[in-house]
C-alpha cells in the first residue's frame, strides 16, 4: 500500500507558533519557523561536522563507501521526514531531532561508547543521549549569549527522551535507567528546564527514533555484504529480507548482486515505512488525540511497526548482531579501539598537559568534574583525531585492520 503524503498539519502535530520556546529568549526569526531553526543550527554546528568521521561500524581507512555517523544521520533525517510528511506532522521538528541524535557518540561508534563508560564507572558512566544533551546545552561555544545551541525544548524533549520517558509515574527512573538511574548531565539540564521526563515525546521525535531503527537495519546489510561478513543467500532466509530478495529474483531473474542489494536496501526503507505509517494512523484513530500534548499523555508509544513487521525487524536486528556487530574481525578492531580511548582518558587524567589549551585551562580541580571534562573532549573527537593523538602520546597505536 502505497503511503500518502499529508496536504495539511494533523491536529496532534507539533505546532512551531505554540512552542514551549528556548531556555534563553530570542528574537523570532522573520523567516523562519523555530523548528526549522533548530535544524539550521544543528548542521551548522563543530559537533554535526565532526560526524564524517567518525565510525559507524567501519573504521574510515576500510573503505570509502561504508557509512560515517555523517552518512547515518542524513538517512534516519531522510526517513524521519517521510514519515512525518505522511503522518501530517511538522516536518521540520522531525527533521531536526534526527539531525541531533547522534551528536554525542564518541568516535569508533558503541566501541567509544564502551570504553568510555568504563573509564567513567566511578563517575555515573557514559550515556550517549546524556552526551548529546551535553553538546546542544553545553559544549557548543557559537554564540555570545549563551553556551550551547539554544534548542526548542520541543527538539531537546525528542533528543533525551529518544527511548521513551525516563520517569515512571512515581518519578522513578525507567527503562534503560531503572539501575542505573538518570545520567546526571540529564537531570542536572532538566532541574533548570524542565523536558517533563515522565511523558513520551511528540509524534516527531517518535518519528525520528523509528527512523534510526529503519535507517540501521537497511544500510547495516548494504554495508555488511559490501565487507563481505555475509551473502544474500544467508539473508535469503531472513522475514523481510527474504520475500524480497525473492521478489526482485522474480522481477528480474540474474540480476547482478550489486543491484540486488541496491533493490533489497530501498525496499526495505519502503515497506518499513509503510508499515509504520499504517500502524501509527491505526494507534491514532484509536486512542483519537486531539493535540501534541495529549499523545505525550498516551502511556504508549504511537509510532511503532505493526506486529509482524516488528517480529521481522526483531529478526534483522539478531541476524546483524550475530553476523556483522559481533563478527571477529569487527571485535577485533571495535576492541583496539576501545583500547586507544582508555589510553587517552588515563593519559589525560595523569597529565592533564598533555590536553589542549583551552581543555587544560578550564580543567576542574574536582575528580568527578575533572573525569567528565575529560570524557567530553575524547567524546568530540572523530576517529582520525583520536588515533593521532594516541600516536602523539604513546610509542604504539594500532592499526585498527
Amino acid at each position: 500500500m502505497a503511503v500518502q503524503a499529508s496536504t495539511a498539519r494533523a491536529p496532534y502535530a507539533a505546532d512551531p507558533g505554540s512552542s514551549r520556546g528556548r531556555l534563553h529568549a530570542e528574537p523570532p526569526s522573520s523567516t523562519r519557523s523555530v523548528f526549522r531553526r533548530d535544524c539550521d543550527r544543528v548542521i551548522h554546528s563543530t559537533a554535526f561536522r565532526r560526524l564524517a568521521h567518525k565510525t559507524q561500524v567501519f573504521v574510515f581507512h576500510e573503505g570509502d563507501h561504508y557509512r560515517t555517523r555523517l552518512t547515518h544521520t542524513l538517512e534516519v533525517m531522510q526517513v524521519a521526514r517521510s514519515l512525518a510528511r505522511a503522518l501530517g506532522l511538522e516536518e521540520d521538528l522531525a527533521e531536526g531531532c534526527a539531525l541531533a541524535h547522534d551528536l554525542g557518540h564518541p568516535p569508533f561508534g558503541h566501541a567509544g561508547e564502551r570504553a568510555l563508560d568504563q573509564c567513567l564507572a566511578g563517575f555515573g558512566g557514559f550515556d550517549h543521549n546524556a552526551q548529546t544533551l551535553a553538546v546542544v546545552t553545553r559544549l557548543e561555544k557559537r554564540y555570545a549569549g549563551f553556551d550551547g545551541l539554544n534548542l526548542t525544548w520541543e527538539t531537546l524533549e525528542g533528543l533525551v527522551k529518544h527511548n521513551g520517558p525516563l520517569l515512571d509515574a512515581q518519578g522513578r527512573p525507567a527503562a534503560l535507567y531503572a539501575a542505573k538511574g538518570i545520567p546526571a548531565e540529564i537531570a542536572d539540564y532538566n532541574g533548570v528546564h524542565d523536558l517533563a521526563l515522565d511523558t513520551f515525546p511528540s509524534l516527531e521525535a517518535q518519528a525520528g527514533a523509528i527512523s534510526d531503527d529503519i535507517a540501521y537495519d537497511s544500510h547495516d546489510i548494504d554495508d555488511g555484504l559490501r565487507a563481505e561478513l555475509f551473502t544474500l543467500d544467508e539473508l535469503a532466509a531472513l522475514p523481510l529480507a527474504g520475500d524480497i530478495l525473492a521478489e526482485v529474483g522474480a522481477s528480474y531473474p540474474g540480476l547482478e548482486p550489486a543491484r540486488r542489494t541496491s533493490e533489497l536496501s530501498r525496499r526495505m526503507i519502503t515497506r518499513m515505512i509503510e508499515d509504520v505509517a499504517g500502524e501509527t494512523r491505526r494507534r491514532l484513530a484509536e486512542l483519537a488525540p486531539d493535540s501534541a500534548e495529549a499523545v505525550r499523555r498516551a502511556g504508549a508509544p504511537m509510532v511503532g511497526f505493526s506486529k509482524p513487521m516488528a517480529a521481522a525487524e526483531r529478526a534483522v536486528k539478531k541476524f546483524l548482531f550475530e553476523r556483522m556487530y559481533r563478527h571477529e574481525r569487527v571485535m577485533h578492531i571495535m576492541g583496539d579501539a576501545e583500547g586507544v580511548l582508555r589510553d587517552l582518558f588515563a593519559r589525560y587524567i595523569e597529565n592533564p598537559e598533555a590536553l589542549p589549551a583551552e581543555w587544560r585551562h578550564t580543567l576542574p580541580a574536582e575528580a568527578r568534574a575533572r573525569a567528565r571534562h575529560v570524557a567530553d573532549f575524547i567524546a568530540g573527537m572523530t576517529d582520525r583525531y583520536a588515533l593521532s593523538e594516541h600516536r602523539r602520546l604513546f610509542d604504539l597505536t594500532p592499526l585498527l585492520r
